[in-house]
C-alpha cells in the first residue's frame, strides 16, 4: 500500500506546473531538470535528512548500475532504484504500509516472525509524534499537531526519525552517524545553487566522481546499503558490524511500522530495542558521512552547539586545521574550482539536548567565483583565508571588550573600579548585539578583502570595515546609555565617563590605534 515508486504521494511545488503530486522517480526527474521550487510537506529540520536520503539513494543506485551521471528520465530512475532491491519484485521496501511484518516496508525493518507484532504496542497517531523533534511538553511545537497529515508527512517523518534521531531513553537508540546519543547529524556542502534540484544533482555527481576519495576516508566498504531491508528484532546479536555496511548506507535506528486504519488513515506502531542497530559507538561519528565535519584532533564528528553557525564557528569549521580536511561534499569539484560562478556553502543541523531539542540552524554563505578559485584552487588558499578571518574576529573581540567596559561603567553610575558582577553582566547583551551586526555582513566583507591582490588594498578594505564596526559599537553604546537604569543625579557623569572609556580604550595600544591615525576614525 502506498508504493512511493508508482503512486503519486510526494507533493512538489514546481516552476511550470504548480503544485503536483508524484512518485519518487518523478521527483528525481523533476529535480534533475531543476523544476522543483519546494516540497510543501517538508519541515525545516527535515531538509538535510531528505536531501541526504535523495543523494545517498541516487548515488548508490547509479553506482550499482555502473552509470556515470544521473538521468533526467523518471522511467530510468525507477529502474535504477529497483536495482537496489532486486529480491523484491513486488516493491515491498518501497511501500509505506506492508501488513506482513516479516517483510520490509519503506524505512521500516522487518521482524523475524509474525508473532513479533505483539511487541509493537506503542501507537503513534500523527507524523510529528513519530518525528525526531521532542514535542511532548508543548513548549514549541505542539504534540499531535500533524494528526491529519498527508502521506508525504509520514514519509518525511520516517526519514527524519530513522536517519538523524539520537538517543531518547532506554531502548531508543540513535543513528550511527553522530557523535554519541546527544550529538547531531549536521550537513555541510557546496552547491552552485540553493535550489533543491541543483543541490541534489551536484552532490550525486560529486559522490560519483569522488568515489575513490570517499573510500579512502572513514567510510565502510561492505555491501549492506539499505539497512531497513534487513531483519531486526532489536537484539544485541543483530547489531550490524560497521565494516559490513556500504559506503553510503541508509540506516534505520528504530523499530517502527506504519499501518492503515479506518478510511485508510495512517498511524504508526513502534517498540524498543535492546541494542543499537549498528555497532558504531566507538567511532564517535566517524562514519564517512560525506556531509559531516570531523574534528581530527579529537577524533569525533561535529556536535553542533546551541549557538549554531555563527560567523566565528563557521570560520572555524571551514578553515581550522582541527576540522580539515572537510567532508567530501564540502570540497568543490574539479569543475567548480575553475568556475566563474558563485558557489554556496550550505550548513544545516539540529541541536539535540538531554531529552529535548534545542533548535534548528541553517546558514547559506555565497562564495564568489574569484574567491572560490583562490581558496580552493591555490595551495594554501584555505589557510590564507582563515588567517584573514581570524584577524577580523580578533579585532571584533577587542571592540566588544571595550564596549562591555563602557556599558558597565555607565551601569555602575560612572564607576570604573569596584564594579560588581551584576553591572558587568548587564553589558553582555549589548556586546552580543554588536556580534549580530557583524555576523550579518562578515563573509561578504571578508571576501571584499580577499579579492584584493595587494597588501595595501587589503588593509584599506579591512580598516574601512573595522571603522564601521566601531561606529556600530558607538551607536550601541548610546542605546545602552538611553536604556539602562541609572540614578538621574549620576546619569550625566556616567555617560561622560562611559564615552571616555570607550574612546580612550579604542585609541589605546590595547585597542585599535592604527584606525585613528590622521584622525580617520573620528565621527
Amino acid at each position: 500500500m502506498h508504493n512511493i515508486l508508482t503512486d503519486q504521494l510526494i507533493r512538489m511545488d514546481t516552476r511550470d506546473r504548480g503544485r503536483v503530486s508524484a512518485p519518487l522517480p518523478d521527483v528525481y526527474a523533476a529535480l534533475m531538470e531543476d523544476e522543483v521550487d519546494a516540497f510543501p510537506a517538508l519541515r525545516p529540520h527535515q531538509r538535510h535528512a531528505w536531501h541526504a536520503f535523495l543523494v545517498q539513494l541516487g548515488a548508490m543506485a547509479l553506482r550499482r548500475a555502473g552509470a556515470s551521471e544521473p538521468p533526467a528520465d523518471s522511467k530510468a530512475w525507477a529502474a535504477l532504484i529497483r536495482g537496489l532491491t532486486p529480491d523484491y519484485p513486488d516493491d515491498e521496501p518501497w511501500h509505506l504500509v506492508i501488513d506482513d511484518i516479516t517483510k520490509p516496508a519503506f524505512m521500516q525493518p522487518p521482524a523475524s516472525a509474525a508473532d513479533k507484532c505483539a511487541d509493537y504496542k506503542n501507537k503513534v497517531e500523527s507524523p510529528d509524534e513519530l518525528d525526531m523533534l521532542v514535542t511532548s511538553k508543548n513548549h514549541d511545537l505542539k504534540a499531535g499537531a500533524g494528526a491529519s497529515g498527508w502521506i508525504d508527512d509520514w514519509l518525511f517523518a520516517l526519514i527524519s526519525l530513522q536517519t538523524q534521531e539520537g538517543y531518547a531513553g532506554a531502548g531508543n537508540f540513535g543513528v550511527s552517524r553522530m557523535n554519541g546519543g546527544l550529538g547531531c547529524r549536521p550537513g555541510f556542502s557546496i552547491t552552485p545553487s540553493t535550489r533543491s534540484g541543483a543541490h541534489v544533482r551536484r552532490d550525486i555527481q560529486a559522490l560519483l566522481d569522488g568515489w575513490e576519495e570517499l573510500l579512502r576516508g572513514d567510510s565502510p566498504t561492505g555491501t549492506f546499503d539499505l539497512v531497513w531491508t534487513l531483519t531486526w528484532d532489536g537484539t544485541k546479536a543483530e547489531a550490524l558490524p560497521f565494516d559490513q555496511l556500504a559506503p553510503l548506507y541508509v540506516e534505520v535506528c528504530r523499530r517502527v511500522r506504519l499501518c492503515a486504519g479506518t478510511r485508510e488513515a495512517l498511524h504508526a506502531v513502534r517498540t524498543t530495542s535492546k541494542y543499537a542497530r549498528i555497532e558504531a559507538k566507538a567511532l564517535n561519528g566517524r562514519t564517512g558521512d560525506p556531509w559531516t565535519p570531523i574534528n581530527r584532533k579529537e577524533g569525533k564528528s561535529l556536535t553542533l552547539s546551541t549557538a549554531g553557525f555563527t560567523y566565528k564557528r563557521t570560520v572555524d569549521y571551514l578553515t581550522s586545521a582541527d576540522w580539515g580536511p572537510g567532508p567530501l561534499l564540502l570540497m568543490p569539484t574539479r569543475e567548480e574550482k575553475r568556475s566563474e560562478e558563485t558557489l554556496h556553502l550550505v550548513a544545516r543541523g539540529m541541536v539535540r539536548g538531554q531529552g529535548k531539542t534545542e533548535g534548528y540552524h541553517e546558514r547559506v554563505v555565497p562564495i564568489r567565483g574569484k574567491v572560490a578559485r583562490k581558496v580552493f584552487g591555490v595551495q594554501g588558499g584555505v589557510d590564507e583565508l582563515g588567517d584573514m578571518a581570524q584577524r577580523r574576529i580578533e579585532y571584533v573581540r577587542i571592540v566588544q571588550r571595550i564596549l562591555r567596559h563602557a556599558v558597565w561603567t555607565f551601569a555602575a553610575g560612572g564607576k570604573t573600579e569596584g564594579v560588581g558582577d551584576e553591572q558587568r553582566a548587564r553589558a553582555n547583551p549589548w556586546a552580543d548585539k554588536l556580534d549580530e551586526i557583524v555576523d550579518a555582513s562578515f563573509f561578504d566583507a571578508l571576501q571584499d578583502e580577499f579579492e584584493k591582490e595587494s597588501a595595501d588594498d587589503r588593509e584599506r578594505i579591512r580598516d574601512e570595515w573595522l571603522l564601521d564596526v566601531v561606529k556600530d559599537a558607538r551607536r550601541i553604546l548610546g542605546q545602552a546609555q538611553d536604556s539602562l537604569p541609572c540614578p538621574a543625579i549620576q546619569r550625566y557623569r556616567a555617560r561622560e565617563r562611559s564615552d571616555s572609556v570607550f574612546e580612550g580604550r579604542i585609541r589605546s595600544n590595547d585597542g585599535l590605534p592604527f584606525l585613528f591615525q590622521n584622525n580617520q576614525g573620528e565621527d
